[in-house]
This record gives structure tokens, C-alpha cells and sequence, in this order.
């Protein structure tokens, strides 16, 4: 069987992942064709990795064919090169999630998926669980929302902290609204909850709330949709990104796999 061609888009901790999962053999359908990175040195290391080519730009990359585009770079750069590659009939795995905030972006990549018999593929990064939540979504009229615990640290450097978040000695809610109010104040730190509002009942309708937690490693996400007579709830808890890059190795897995789940 004719392998599927990979272009990797972004060249970090999280693209190393989908390279070492290739390399071990987890994704023995494809043949990686190319790396493209912000960092030409550490695009050439993992292209080195993978044996194939380190691509200066997103054209290069795109003359090598790709059937599919896994991306684990960021938000600016789903922007900057999503329509293009739907539009050279590559499929796009999408990683920062964050970039669909946009609503006009999300639409004109949709329309540029369709057009030219692409697809996009929303990875589920951090969280997951998105199947069920769309089930109940599809229902009835849902609610839905997320729930997010983090320390205090990792608010440093956004619209939502204060200094004094660090010596508190008791939990502290730095945010409650919704999904598009959240995309609005910090829009390239939300990719969980865009992801949970695109599955379930848009952004204006999802609600977030943020909760800041004295030494708190790492990342509690939980999210619930629900219906009279039916509840689902999906909470992961995480003190690494790696489950990120994982998340794009299941969804390649996914698209080839004769059973999908």
C-alpha cells in the first residue's frame, strides 16, 4: 500500500513527539516529507530525525506533495498557513485551536477545506472526550462549559494576573464568563477552550471559568455538557504538553485505522 505523505509544521518539543512516534514505528502509513519551522537549526535537526526535508518555507514544503499537514507550532502560524495548504489539497491536523477563535479565519478555512476536497483535523491536545460532548450537544439544547485549575505561575504574563495570586494561600477564581468573552482577553492561551466550545455550543454559549490554585502543577480541565436526563462529563488532568503532540500521533492513527474510534 501506497504510504500517506506528512509535512510537519512546527519543529518544538511537541513535533518531536510525532517524529519519535514515526521513527518507532506507530505510524506505519505514512512517509514524513518534510519539516517546516520558525527555527531553521532545529527544523533541520528533526528533519534529520525523520529523513526527509527541512523546508525553508511553506511553499517548499507544499511541493513535496503532502497528503497530510500535522501542525504542533502555533497559533500565528495556523494563520498564516492554513488556507494554503487546504487549498494544495492537503489535509491539516490542527494543534493550536486557539487560531479558530477567529471566527471569519475558522469560516474561510472551512470554505478552503471544501473547496478543494481537503480536511482539517482539530486534535484534542490537552483534553479529549470530544465525541460524547458533540453527542449530547447534538441532543438538545445543551449547556456546556469548562472548568480549568491551574497554579498561578502559568498566568504570569496574561491580562489575568496578579501578583499577589502568589503568596495567596487560598484558591482564587480569576475568570468566569464566556468561551468568546475568554478567546477576547487571552487569545492565544485558550485552545481548550475554543476546542470544547467548537465541539459542543459555540463560544457565545460555553461558559469558562479559570480558577488560580496555590502550588498547583500543571493543568485540570473539566468539561461537562448536558441535557435533561443525560450528563457528560471529560476531566484531564495534566503536568506535561506531551499529551499534546500524542493527541496528533491518535489522529493520524485515526484517519488510516479500518476501525475509527
Amino acid at each position: 500500500m501506497e504510504k500517506k505523505r506528512l509535512g510537519i509544521l512546527g519543529s518544538g518539543f511537541l513535533s518531536g513527539i510525532v517524529v519519535d512516534a514515526w521513527k518507532q514505528g506507530q505510524l506505519p502509513e505514512y512517509e514524513i516529507v518534510g519539516v517546516l519551522g520558525r527555527n531553521q537549526a532545529t527544523a533541520e535537526e528533526l528533519a534529520g530525525k525523520a529523513g526527509c526535508r527541512a523546508c525553508g518555507t511553506l511553499e517548499e514544503m507544499l511541493s513535496q506533495k503532502p497528503d497530510y499537514v500535522a501542525e504542533a507550532a502555533s497559533v500565528q502560524l495556523v494563520k498564516e498557513s492554513a488556507e494554503a495548504i487546504l487549498a494544495a489539497g492537503a489535509s491539516l491536523i490542527v494543534l493550536s485551536i486557539g487560531a479558530f477563535a477567529d471566527a471569519a479565519f475558522y469560516e474561510r478555512a472551512k470554505e478552503t477545506a471544501r473547496a478543494h476536497g481537503s480536511r482539517i483535523y482539530i486534535a484534542s491536545g490537552a483534553v479529549g472526550g470530544f465525541d460524547v460532548l458533540r453527542t449530547v450537544s447534538l441532543m438538545g439544547q445543551a449547556t456546556a462549559g469548562i472548568e480549568t485549575r491551574k497554579g498561578p505561575k502559568s498566568l504570569q504574563g496574561t491580562p489575568l494576573f496578579e501578583e499577589h495570586l502568589m503568596e495567596d494561600q487560598e484558591e482564587s477564581l480569576v475568570f468566569s464568563g464566556n468561551a468568546a468573552e475568554a478567546i477576547a482577553l487571552l487569545p492565544t492561551k485558550v485552545n481548550v477552550a475554543v476546542a470544547s466550545a467548537l465541539a459542543t455550543v459555540g463560544p457565545e454559549a460555553a461558559s469558562v471559568r479559570i480558577t488560580s490554585v496555590p502550588d498547583f502543577v500543571g493543568d485540570d480541565h473539566k468539561i461537562t455538557a448536558e441535557i435533561p436526563g443525560v450528563k457528560a462529563v471529560v476531566d484531564i488532568y495534566s503536568s506535561t504538553s506531551a499529551i499534546a503532540g500524542w493527541s496528533v500521533v491518535a489522529v493520524l492513527r485515526n484517519i488510516v485505522s479500518p476501525v475509527v474510534f
